[in-house]
């Protein structure tokens, strides 16, 4: 096989997802994983322990607020597919609340024969009384929408319905939605997602909806919105060029558009009469070069006649950048990272601009996330903070009142005797590099360096209970890297290691790699790296380029084959991040890093598992059924194993999540601790 030709590719015909053949082989392959990994006491402990984590009656309910009520949807042992409900506030402070179910996925899909799982909702503001339900077959991201009665708690006869597809829809009214989905020919981009956005009215057949703005056939997808904001009622369409930029327009009721003229890789929200602008690359406006990752305001109206006065609501410096924000009523709170440690800040516009405070509730070494707000009616914020050894704990606000404690989540495992440290690799280009150490107090144990390094995800401190039973309590040391191609450091984080770049964010996890062992945290047999999704092409690379530093390697939900990833599935929406690999000079620097094209017999590579799901329809699960076919044709023993339904995160209830966390766990504790690590569990 040559690197260009994919013609020669002698595993093209595992990219079958269902063929018969290619589900044989992977029948195959999943058999021997089960055998090679399952039924010893440890992994059934280890898998009845995670399923406890995942069904624990006392773990948090994440409300969202809708109106009067607190909605939630609830999975457990007794309803595995789940239970869409509500409650009122008041009873949800009481700690035992009375939940009325809307929907109980469970009975619809076995009333139905159908393998549903719950996609979410979207409910009409203000009155809250419709929902346009989205419900996926096994997980994945193509869906089915139908239009559901909240009050009479079922589906409306003769409602809006869509049948599977990765649509797009929203409401407008009552009686009228957007909608962007498989209308036929040419309706859909090379992504796979809606480039034609419709008006469709009720009672009327999906044919005759009135097309209203459509994109380019390469774009990632088009997108409208109806904001129902009482007293700034707009519409707005748009598209994505490519994953990182944006044309967004004004949509006046007579059709005509009105472009919000920002630059194309700025986003931009708009939230009663403020415009907000967010920066991924410098902006020269009037004379004054506004930096990468700064937040602007200004007023809407005002902006789109001509106006340019914009206000600085956050600059980022060299440690700092802007993770994200929520409008309340009267407020905005801006969520800063801070050598990935969280800060909160309240800022208020006014008569003499906008006012800045504090916002109480981040942890020293962990991270606060605003779950929620009530833009339309109040400046409640619901606030959700943990950290690596620190349980979640749910907190409600009121912006310049106090704040409650709604829950705290129950405690998994023992802490005793664990600590967090953070530490800063040195990368080959000289970039400092932070990364998270969870250990405990016995050295030697074995390690796990966990990554993802693109699309400006930051990896923020986060608790999980079943981390700490499955592996800390095994005498584990979890390694948490946030290197480039995140946003832990905002947008500049990112673009270091975007396309011809990237091999800088696999530097950056062989600098930390390195670094563990360096300080004598581990040893390279001792220490496993694991990744999913983009995090498993991560994994890959390390496989295959780092080889020598690591005991184990997991890779979930991978992509592997940079020659064809863009033909498959969404693939052609994240060529802004890696490249076009049809364009001679992209494939040129994408070959020198594909997974699937750096796999050599001689080699020595540690021992490694490819995990991916069937009915992942955005990632293709021929990305690891091929590298494992490879590998083995190379003289190579990959584990592998594919689970038949679950979407992209590789499983569609808790059952099955109990399972590949187990089996995966299982895995680096026979390959990194085969003496039966330090711990045992209980």
């Amino acid at each position: 096989m040559t690197d260009a030709d994919t013609t020669n590719d002698p595993h093209l015909w595992l990219e079958d997802v269902t063929g018969e053949q290619a589900l044989a082989w992977v029948r195959e392959r999943n058999a021997e994983a089960v055998a090679a990994l399952t039924g010893g006491e440890r992994f059934e402990t280890t898998r009845r322990r995670l399923r406890e984590v995942l069904d624990a009656d006392d773990r948090i309910a994440y409300p969202r607020r809708r109106g009067e009520h607190l909605y939630n949807f609830w999975q457990d042992a007794a309803h595995p597919r789940g239970l869409w409900r509500r409650t009122t506030l008041e009873e949800y402070r009481g700690g035992d609340p009375e939940w009325t179910v809307l929907l109980d996925v469970d009975a619809l899909a076995e009333a139905e024969g159908e393998n549903w799982v719950w996609a979410g909702a979207a409910v009409l503001r203000p009155d809250f009384r419709l929902a346009l339900v989205e419900l996926s077959r096994g997980g994945a991201d193509a869906a089915v929408v139908r239009e559901f009665d909240v009050e009479a708690r079922e589906f409306v006869a003769d409602g809006f319905t869509l049948p599977e597809a990765k649509s797009r829809v929203g409401w407008i009214d009552a009686d009228t939605v957007y909608v962007g989905t498989d209308f036929g020919d040419g309706s859909m981009t090379a992504s796979g997602y809606p480039r034609v956005i419709k008006s469709w009215r009720r009672g009327t057949p999906l044919e005759e909806a009135e097309t209203v703005f459509e994109g380019k056939p390469d774009d990632v997808s088009a997108f409208a919105y109806h904001d129902s904001t009482p007293g700034f009622e707009r519409d707005f369409v748009g598209r994505h060029p490519d994953f990182f930029s944006s044309e967004e327009f004004l949509r006046a009721p007579d059709g005509t558009l009105t472009r919000i003229d920002v630059p194309d890789d700025a986003s931009t929200d708009v939230h009663r009469q403020w415009l907000l602008v967010s920066l991924r690359s410098d902006w020269e406006v009037n004379g004054t070069t506004y930096p990468t990752g700064a937040l602007l305001a200004a007023d809407f109206d005002a902006y789109l006649a001509g106006s340019r006065e914009l206000t600085v609501l956050f600059e980022p410096d060299a440690r700092t950048s802007l993770s994200g924000y929520a409008w309340t009523r009267n407020h905005l709170i801006l969520n800063e990272l801070s050598d990935v440690k969280t800060r909160l800040e309240v800022l208020t516009p006014g008569a003499d601009g906008w006012a800045r405070e504090s916002l109480p509730g981040a942890p020293e070494l962990g991270s606060a996330d605003v779950l929620d707000t009530d833009p339309d009616n109040s400046d409640e914020y619901l606030l959700n903070v943990s950290g690596y050894l620190q349980p979640s704990t749910l907190m409600r606000g009121e912006i310049g009142g106090e704040v409650e404690v709604l829950r705290r989540a129950p405690a998994f495992f023992d802490t005793d005797g664990l600590t967090v440290e953070q530490h800063f690799a040195t990368s080959d280009d000289g970039t400092k590099v932070p990364y998270f150490v969870v250990r405990g107090e016995q050295p030697g144990g074995p390690t796990l360096l966990y990554g993802y390094g693109g699309f400006e995800v930051s990896l923020t401190p986060g608790y999980s209970g079943g981390l700490g039973r499955a592996w800390l309590e095994q005498g584990g040391t979890y390694v948490v890297a946030n290197i480039r191609g995140g946003g832990e450091y905002g947008p500049a984080w990112h673009r270091a290691a975007l396309r011809e770049n990237r091999p800088r964010a696999y530097e950056d996890m062989a600098a930390v790699a390195k670094d563990l062992v360096a300080r004598g945290i581990t040893t390279p047999d001792r220490l496993g790296m694991q990744g999913g999704s983009n995090g498993g092409l991560l994994a890959g690379v390390m496989l295959t380029r780092y080889p020598e530093l690591f005991g184990a390697i997991v890779s979930q939900v991978p992509l592997l084959d940079l020659r064809r990833y863009h033909l498959l599935l969404a693939g052609a929406s994240w060529m802004a991040e890696w490249g076009d690999p049809d364009d001679p000079a992209d494939w040129a620097y994408l070959q020198g890093y594909s997974p699937y094209h750096n796999v050599h017999s001689g080699m020595k590579y540690p021992p490694v598992f490819f995990v991916t799901s069937t009915r992942d329809d955005r990632v293709h699960p021929g990305h690891a059924r091929k590298m494992a076919a490879r590998m083995r044709e190379l003289g190579f023993e990959p584990k592998y194993y594919e689970n038949i339904e679950g979407g992209h995160g590789a499983a569609a209830d808790n059952a099955q999540r109990a399972f590949m966390s187990a089996i995966v766990y299982e895995f680096l504790l026979r390959t990194l601790a085969p003496e039966g690590g330090v711990g045992a569990a209980g």
